[in-house]
């Protein structure tokens, strides 16, 4: 299963406004009822925008380290087109009201850039077509909050550049409550199709099974808006996505949801690369000097994730823990 552990602005805005603005884990797409992929500029699969970012960095020694780590056939393309779903707030959503992708890993995607001497165009793709479309020759990168697992790295690499848990979150008119993985046994829980949570929810489900309790209700939908939505109207009991989306989401959705449990899974979370293409030293060279000159925590304190970073140690090419 390929994804990341993984709401938008404008979908968890209209949550509190009725379940039927919610339909739009970040994308314009989902924010005004359009799903990514759906040809809509705003979302539709393969819709460019610029990237916007109000950290700067300098140039140093150490990003023409970085440059020069490039492997050639990369750098002669001067413009790698990066993938990544915008349905998912801090990280990467859409801007209300306009068609630029924004979030930490637009942020990061500028800084990475200045560092490796390449133009990184990120491009709005529907989350589970973004490892099929590096494995085509489709996508240079994916930016999209991928938990790096032992199964993904099978088909792709991942530079670790933080980490992040799961979560659950309820309708705040709620009386129920989750806390661990055990305690989804019999609960219809929504995630978004192709992430780390689809696939802990499912083997949930089993356990719940093989124990002799009602199984996990696994309701799987094709972006975080509709998942999120599924909570909103009551279809389901609870959502679960990562850790940093479910605290985001509730400081945007003016008491629509609450939390409910600890986080689980705390896990790497990678940039994707093409297998074996090369890429991931000069990555890993220009997240070190971004942590160094300070521009990486700047940049994840900016978007509310201060609790997500690592360390220039951490930093590693497929480093997952299972």
């Amino acid at each position: 299963m390929f994804g990341r552990s993984r709401v938008i602005v404008a979908t968890i805005a209209m949550a509190a406004a009725g379940a039927t603005a919610l339909a739009g884990c970040g994308s314009s797409g989902a924010g005004n009822g359009t799903p990514a992929g759906s040809g809509q500029t705003t979302s539709v699969q393969g819709a460019v925008t610029q990237v916007p970012s109000q950290v700067t960095t300098g140039s140093s020694d150490g990003a023409k380290s970085a440059s020069d780590l490039v492997p050639a056939a990369i750098k002669s393309k001067g413009t790698l087109t990066v993938a990544t779903d915008a349905t998912y707030p801090p990280d990467e959503f859409i801007a209300p009201g306009t068609k630029t992708i924004i979030g930490m890993d637009a942020d990061l995607a500028k800084a990475l850039g200045e560092q490796l001497g390449l133009t990184l165009k990120l491009v709005n793709a529907t989350f589970d077509t973004i490892i099929p479309g590096l494995q085509s020759g489709k996508y240079d990168m994916g930016l999209s909050s991928f938990t790096d697992t032992k199964q993904r790295e099978k088909v792709v690499d991942f530079v670790v550049y933080y980490k992040t848990g799961e979560s659950f979150f309820i309708n705040s008119t709620s009386n129920k409550s989750f806390d661990g993985l055990d305690s989804l046994c019999g609960a219809k829980v929504t995630v978004e199709n192709g992430t780390t949570e689809q696939t802990d929810a499912q083997a949930q489900s089993k356990k719940c099974s093989s124990e002799g309790k009602k199984p996990v209700n696994v309701l799987t939908f094709a972006d975080q808006s509709a998942a999120n939505l599924a909570v909103a109207n009551g279809r389901a009991d609870v959502g679960f996505a990562d850790s940093q989306v479910v605290g985001y989401m509730l400081t945007q959705s003016h008491g629509q949801f609450k939390p409910t449990g600890n986080p689980v899974n705390v896990t790497p979370s990678g940039i994707a690369l093409p297998k074996g293409n090369g890429m991931a030293p000069a990555l890993e060279a220009a997240l070190k000097n971004l942590i160094a000159d300070g521009t990486y925590a700047k940049i994840f304190d900016k978007w509310g994730m201060k609790t997500n970073i690592i360390s220039a140690d951490e930093v590693k090419t497929n480093a997952a823990v299972s």
